[in-house]
């Protein structure tokens, strides 16, 4: 009996540390997984500085092929934006490789052309339905042919994949885009995201489907996850990808002031309106957003303006109208109930937390003894500070600002949980209820959240703050826009009272709402449905023109009817607003789809507009295929993974697990069943044989 107990009691110590070591393995993974948004692999919603990333296959060798530089011309005539990103790559290996070349831009980019610059040859995109524009790429990419395709993964992001890459080679991709320059508070502006942060990667479940390599499967809530996460190094790990950026720029009239918030730039005078703009430094680190502004000279803002455009598919016009110049105090403002949301997931560690915990006690300061607030945080999961809105009381508010001293950035982004938290669809509140969002939008699911808003809204209007070095445009802007708000960005803690202070002006003054356009005869313009329009932004419209000769613009103010109208026949002439009117037309398509519209629908009439106007879109793209094979007959290209860096002021490590980003239950289930067997062991070593 003592020997069958002795052996049992080997054997239990042997099967307990084998089940214990498994164990920590398993758990460590989770953790890694769970706990991605804190150290996440970068995925191509990420994609920072356009870095060519080499197709990779479980257990072989990456080969490097590192970004030599990158040149951004940009030419801005009224506007339209016309930009060129030129990037040079060297492959500095032996052997012939695959890649995909992944690349942020802005949102609303109508990306129409493609050059690569391969030894010798360049290859240039024609624009093609996305499956049949990937079945030829596939094809030469067998037969050993140069080739590249464009895809929009995202509207603010787009991959290039190259076939056939031989050793020693330099690789050169051009992309150009046009897009539409923003115009608020007075000033002029345009962004170039350089960086774009590490996204969170919700849903519990994988799903099949295409494999594109990343660290993540595919998961139920973004089923493109595994084509959306190459790897990321840490910084001062790896290629720094140097970039040069110069701007010709003629708006048209005399400056003013021009500036960069987040770069140091040079601009010197070419005539009466025509600027050259370029970084003051010869290379700059492409770690955060560029980011343009402006001002014309005089102080009196424009109330129109319109521009127009014959070409070959018609005529287009581009309508700027500004809300009248209204006297107003706050001391007359509604009662409002204030609800802050903020981002405290991991992606917010370091210089963004405390960028958010500025903005939020600015926007306390804001508030009347008349108003009510509350403040909800969101990571993995969402907490509110009260139960209802409380009192603007100063008892109220110094509670506040302790529970913000407190708020840590930690975990994952269940951004979804805190957007049903505080809509709840209602259309009557007792006060005017608006919710200021602040998050970097490091989200891979922004479909699902569009739909969330939408539902839910109900009477109330979401305003977003981006924050951080890098923030999600398109989750900004879409978030905003469906939700009949507006939007604004905090890139570094010296601007929080400026941005801020913009905001709240435009959540304190009156809006006009019930905007629409009447003209003679039909008229085609986007986006629609046009949304509310508030002080000092102005109503920016596409339009496809049929022999009209004025615009009218209604709306209400106050509960009164208000009206203007526009001359069409004084429009100045202007190029590129067709694209422009296309690329509207496609994002209030895709946005259609948050309130029902049919898929087939949209999918058929996006292809058509991609396809009629060369624009890259969610389902048409660029490809580009070389007559001649170039990879010797019988060798063979390999694949790899080249990393990129995180943006600036993000602190994380980099880890590369083959996981969902949230816990994944079978990784969940396998640690439980192994605790559960190693509870059963351990209870049966404890019994003495009988």
């Amino acid at each position: 009996m003592r020997r069958s107990n002795a052996n049992l009691k080997r054997r239990c110590t042997v099967g307990t540390r084998f089940l214990v070591a498994v164990a920590a393995v398993l758990a460590t993974a989770l953790v890694s997984a769970q706990t991605n948004e804190r150290a996440p692999a970068i995925n191509l919603n990420e994609v920072q500085r356009g870095s060519l990333l080499i197709e990779d296959e479980p257990g072989r060798e990456s080969v490097a092929v590192p970004l030599v530089d990158t040149d951004v011309g940009m030419t801005i005539r009224g506007l339209i934006a016309r930009v060129t990103v030129r990037q040079t790559f060297e492959h500095r290996g032996e052997k012939w490789v695959n890649g995909i070349y992944a690349f942020p831009l802005p949102e609303l980019a109508a990306v129409d052309r493609l050059r690569m610059h391969v030894g010798e040859r360049v290859i240039e995109g024609l624009i093609e339905e996305r499956k049949k524009a990937r079945r030829r790429f596939d094809e030469a990419r067998r037969e050993g042919k140069k080739a590249s395709l464009v895809e929009q993964q995202r509207p603010n992001l787009f991959t290039t994949s190259v076939a056939n890459i031989g050793p020693r080679e330099t690789i050169v991709v051009e992309i150009e885009y046009q897009q539409t320059i923003d115009y608020r508070d007075g000033w002029f502006s345009l962004r170039f995201p350089m960086t774009i942060g590490v996204r969170y990667i919700p849903g519990t479940s994988t799903v099949a489907g295409f494999d594109g390599g990343g660290w993540s499967f595919n998961t139920d809530l973004v089923p493109d996850a595994s084509s959306v996460t190459p790897p990321v190094t840490s910084d001062g790990v790896g290629h720094s990808n140097p970039v040069r950026i110069q701007v010709d720029l003629d708006l048209g009239v005399p400056l003013a002031a021009i500036e960069s918030p987040y770069h140091a730039v040079n601009s010197n005078s070419r005539s009466s309106t025509r600027y050259q703009v370029e970084l003051a430094a010869a290379e700059a680190v492409a770690d955060r957003d560029f980011e343009l502004r402006f001002r014309a000279a005089g102080t009196r803002q424009p109330q129109a303006a319109f521009f127009r455009q014959q070409a070959p598919t018609g005529d287009y016009g581009l309508l700027m109208v500004l809300p009248p110049d209204l006297k107003w105090s706050k001391s007359s403002a509604t009662a409002r109930e204030l609800v802050f949301v903020v981002d405290t997931s991991g992606s917010m560690h370091g210089t963004s937390i405390d960028q958010a915990r500025e903005a939020l006690r600015f926007g306390l300061s804001r508030l009347k003894p008349g108003d009510t607030f509350n403040i909800v945080q969101f990571n993995s999961t969402t907490h509110a500070f009260a139960p209802v809105a409380l009192s603007a009381t100063p008892q109220n508010l110094l509670r506040a600002e302790h529970y913000i001293g407190r708020l840590k950035a930690d975990g994952g982004t269940e951004m979804a949980n805190a957007l049903e938290h505080v809509l709840d669809g209602s259309e009557n509140h007792e006060r005017l209820r608006q919710i200021v969002f602040m998050t970097d939008g490091s989200v891979g699911n922004e479909a699902h959240l569009f739909e969330i808003i939408d539902q839910r809204l109900g009477a109330a209007r979401l305003f977003t703050v981006g924050i951080g070095s890098a923030p999600n445009a398109h989750f900004m802007r879409e978030a905003a826009s469906v939700g009949r708000g507006t939007y604004t960005y905090v890139g570094s803690i010296t601007e929080v009272a400026r941005r801020m202070s913009e905001l709240f002006q435009k959540l304190e003054f009156p809006v006009l709402t019930g905007l629409g356009l009447h003209v003679d005869g039909e008229l085609e313009y986007w986006p629609q449905p046009i949304g509310d329009l508030y002080v000092h932004e102005p109503l920016m419209v596409s339009l496809k023109l049929k022999d009209q000769s004025k615009i009218g613009i209604t709306g209400r103010f106050r509960g009164k009817s208000w009206k203007t109208s526009v001359p069409i026949s004084a429009g100045a002439t202007a190029t590129g607003l067709d694209v422009a009117w296309a690329r509207q037309k496609i994002a209030s398509l895709e946005r259609s789809l948050a309130r029902g519209a049919n898929r087939d629908t949209v999918r058929a009439e996006i292809t058509a507009l991609g396809l009629r106007h060369h624009l890259v879109t969610a389902h048409t793209s660029l490809v580009a295929v070389d007559v001649t094979p170039s990879l010797p007959r019988g060798d063979s290209a390999e694949d790899g993974l080249v990393a990129n860096k995180l943006p600036h002021g993000w602190r994380m490590t980099a880890p590369g697990h083959r996981l969902p980003q949230t816990a994944t239950p079978l990784a969940l289930n396998l640690l439980l069943g192994l605790v559960a067997l190693l509870g059963a062991g351990l209870s049966r070593c404890r019994r003495p044989v009988r």
